[in-house]
């Protein structure tokens, strides 16, 4: 099929950005392949579970079915740790996903090298095939859940974590979350379990000095400051994103 007839036909289906984005990475476009695409977009699949491509902090992530689609917003996360490490660093990320924040971090620091765990095989095989293709032999990606108290490899310079938060029933989901893993989008207590996980866990993986880095949602920093106070954690600093909403919140051990 010609570029211009599936972009026409995409540009129906999703908007003449989604079609925009779905030609250019797409040198090639069978009439199936457009039939599918131009459904998926119908049912409101995102661009990037279409075309298994999103761009973060400057890099290009494999993404599928089975993570979440990296988000600008996260970004935050990766410049607050890059303000703060020193080469050398040993650098944790629990619920790593795609791999995308500590793979960004990593390739940024000299010498650097990181674990990343999910409990999600899926998971694990997306981050490990975005370690192949950007950071080999400077990342290793663990199938491990982040509950337990034992953690491979620590302790650690470093900790990032970008956990699930989302209460069960917000109304502020957009609708392409809904075809992301809902394990990785939803937490218990109100969005809150994940965090008084780690800060009851974490505190062990961590050298003396070291620092946690944790993404949060809005309108949750006062509460997620109390869970790891509580648990002997010092406060470090909160970092708002592009929007002015406090996005990341860092402890120290």
């Amino acid at each position: 099929m010609k570029i211009n007839q599936a972009f026409t036909i995409l540009q129906r289906a999703g908007g003449i950005r989604a079609a925009r984005i779905i030609t250019e990475n797409n040198a090639k476009l069978s009439r199936l392949s457009v039939f599918f695409m131009a459904r998926a977009l119908r049912r409101g699949v995102p661009v990037a579970k279409i075309i298994h491509k999103k761009w973060f902090y400057g890099l290009s992530f494999y993404t599928n079915m089975h993570t979440l689609d990296p988000r600008p917003d996260t970004e935050t996360l990766v410049v607050a740790v890059l303000n703060d490490t020193a080469p050398d660093a040993r650098i944790l990320d629990l619920g790593t996903g795609t791999g995308c924040v500590l793979i960004s971090v990593v390739k940024n620091i000299p010498g650097a090298f990181g674990v990343g765990v999910d409990v999600s095989r899926g998971a694990a095989r997306v981050a490990r095939r975005n370690v192949r293709a950007l950071c080999p032999g400077a990342v290793q990606i663990i199938r491990r859940s982040y509950h337990v108290s034992k953690m491979p490899g620590a302790p650690f310079d470093v900790i990032v974590s970008n956990p699930p938060y989302i209460a069960r029933g917000d109304t502020r989901v957009d609708a392409g979350a809904m075809h992301d893993p809902a394990r990785a989008l939803y937490a218990a207590r109100d969005g809150y379990a994940e965090y008084e996980i780690i800060a009851k866990n974490a505190r062990a993986w961590l050298c003396d000095g070291g620092r946690i880095y944790l993404e949060i949602g809005d309108g949750m920093s006062a509460r997620v400051r109390d869970i790891f106070t509580c648990a002997g954690w010092k406060f470090n600093r909160a970092e708002k994103d592009l929007a002015g909403i406090v996005r990341v919140l860092v402890f120290e051990r």
